[in-house]
């Protein structure tokens, strides 16, 4: 059996405490007030909003702390996330902060259905071999060079990444990157880390290439607040991407150490034979739904919905490996942290908040120090815990603070949004850089020496561009 980390001891400790105070603060409310207790309406209408006051702040004051504990438990990954994340709509159903339809209504939004067409979508591409298929013609292409390969890896993972699974497209480009390579002599560092970074600064240009994209548009239509398209991302994303194949092809290749890299084998390519006709047949359905989605003729949720059921049909893949190519965990704590969004929302806990930060930055903070401070804060956020998490847990209270100081709440989301996505200066900070560690034998300290000053780069750009595109002023 599974021994208890200090971590997960910690965590379980203070939402203990949670419990405890919940259960007394709920408790020393008192009862509904009834009608006929009181001589006039007036009084009684009095009485009930008094009443109505106080239990919105104890539920604000409880909502605070689910959001400490969750916050904690994300970041000591204390816990699986998505069981942290459930964790937050059963504990406001039972506490009747929300009711059950409420808690749970995550499940029901559309942007889940979204979620899980995408990754069926994306893995008949991996299933056909048509991703594999397209990497390797790409990278044997751009080939004759160290510098031109690196050129050719870095835009095709941005392409792919702001479709496909970032994860995915690494896992593919990866061994056929250490075979050329190896056979060449050349550096894997070189390519692995750029492609690394790439698979997150491209999937910042669509609103499905990251689940902080997501995550932007669902707090957005929980709060009431108009959503982005599927192509308005890449005002900002595309240009992040560029400064990003920029910095590596000019400043960042020279900071990456050449060190003999570690006996991990590159894996010999893909050699299953595939059917042709499936290949063509994901290919065009992936098209497809990409130009349906950008002309937003029908909800984008449908879109998915169909675009996976024709690849099950076809035979792309089967119902099984459907199944399978959803991530179930990205599922559940993106639908378990919108019960929080809602119940910051619902309780009055997302001005609380909002509050506090605007105090602590002197009272009436400029429009950029608060882009500044949230990007940093988020961006910094995301290098230690899951994107989808910082973004989710922050993202609500951006909200209330620019609805506080009269600001654009859209200029102000996306800079958290943005920031959760440049997952740069860790080995952490996602799962590419994870996977890339070992083979190019990079160490901690690499990530932030070269990561760290492109997250800074992307935050000089986000500083100009959002506020030009999406104004500060309502």
């Amino acid at each position: 059996m599974k021994k208890f980390s200090w971590k997960t001891l910690v965590v379980a400790i203070l939402f203990v405490c949670l419990i405890g105070y919940s259960i007394f603060s709920l408790n020393a409310l008192p009862s509904t007030p009834v009608e006929a207790d009181f001589d006039s309406t007036e009084a009684f209408s009095q009485a009930m909003d008094q009443y109505l006051a106080n239990k919105k702040q104890v539920h604000a004051y409880i909502t605070v702390g689910v959001l400490c504990v969750s916050a904690l438990g994300f970041a000591l990954e204390a816990a699986p996330v998505a069981v942290i994340a459930m964790v937050m709509p059963i504990f406001f159903g039972l506490t009747g902060i929300l009711s059950v339809s409420e808690a749970f209504s995550g499940f029901s939004n559309s942007t889940v259905i979204l979620f899980a067409g995408m990754f069926i979508l994306g893995s008949a591409m991996f299933r056909t071999g048509l991703a594999q298929k397209i990497g390797m013609f790409v990278v044997k292409l751009f080939s004759g060079s160290e510098t031109k390969l690196c050129i050719g890896v870095m835009l095709l993972t941005s392409l792919m990444s702001a479709f496909l699974s970032n994860t995915g497209t690494v896992a593919v480009l990866l061994p056929v990157c250490m075979g050329i390579a190896d056979s060449q002599g050349w550096s894997r560092a070189k390519l692995l880390m750029p492609m690394a970074i790439m698979s997150s600064a491209g999937g910042m240009c669509t609103m499905i290439g990251t689940p902080p994209n997501l995550t932007v548009n669902a707090v957005l239509s929980t709060y009431g607040y108009e959503t982005m398209g599927f192509f308005d991302f890449a005002w900002f994303g595309l240009p992040a991407t560029i400064l990003a194949i920029l910095y590596f092809a000019v400043i960042g290749k020279k900071m990456i150490p050449e060190r003999p890299h570690s006996d991990i084998a590159a894996q010999t390519a893909d050699t299953e034979a595939h059917d042709p006709v499936k290949q063509l047949i994901s290919g065009i359905v992936l098209v497809i739904v990409v130009i349906m989605m950008a002309l937003d003729i029908i909800d984008l949720s449908l879109v998915a919905a169909c675009g996976a059921l024709i690849c099950v049909i076809t035979g792309c893949l089967t119902e099984k490996q459907a199944y399978q190519a959803i991530d179930w965990s990205t599922i559940f704590l993106f639908a378990g942290a919108l019960s929080l969004a809602n119940a910051m929302s619902v309780t009055g806990a997302g001005s609380i908040i909002a509050n506090l930060c605007i105090k602590a930055m002197g009272g009436n903070p400029s429009p950029y120090l608060l882009f500044t401070v949230l990007f940093i804060v988020c961006g910094v956020l995301t290098q230690f815990m899951s994107n989808t998490a910082s973004a989710a847990l922050l993202c609500p209270i951006g909200l209330e603070i620019a609805a506080t100081l009269g600001v654009s709440p859209l200029a102000v989301v996306l800079a958290m949004g943005y920031s959760a996505s440049a997952a740069y200066f860790t080995p952490v900070a996602t799962p590419p850089n994870t996977v890339i560690c070992g083979p190019a034998n990079l160490k901690f300290m690499d990530f932030i020496k070269i990561g760290f000053p492109l997250f800074l780069l992307t935050y000089l750009l986000a500083l100009v561009i959002i506020p030009w595109k999406f104004p500060f002023v309502l």
